[in-house]
């Protein structure tokens, strides 16, 4: 008798679970156009638009990487480099903010 292969174990999951996915994601990308027909400006239109980004990709990776269904150190594995990165990117512009401000402080030309 053949033994069963990994592949004839995987588990289907219901198609309902990509449906609900996928009315997610084209409402998240409408709140996004949405932010453009606005006109929205600034920080708020660059925020949203980020945000709208990442749930997007959370709900791609989530569900169509199937990421909901692995062992938590694969999650981990996958979801902290980025999150890092973010997280870097964030401190690298507060310190940006610092450092200009103290050059107009200090380095002010006929003040």
């Amino acid at each position: 008798m053949a033994e069963p292969t990994a592949h004839a174990e995987s588990q289907q999951h219901p198609i309902k679970v990509y449906l609900v996915v996928w009315g997610w994601l084209f409402i998240l990308s409408l709140f996004s156009y949405l932010v453009d027909y606005m006109q929205l400006e600034g920080y708020l239109r660059w925020s949203l638009i980020l945000v709208f980004m990442m749930l997007k990709a959370g709900l791609i990776v989530a569900v169509f990487m199937h990421m909901m269904w692995e062992r938590l150190a694969m999650v981990y594995a996958i979801l902290l480099p980025p999150l890092a990165v973010l997280v870097f990117v964030g401190i690298m512009a507060f310190e940006s903010e610092h450092t200009f401000f103290t050059r107009h402080v200090f380095f002010a030309v006929g003040g």
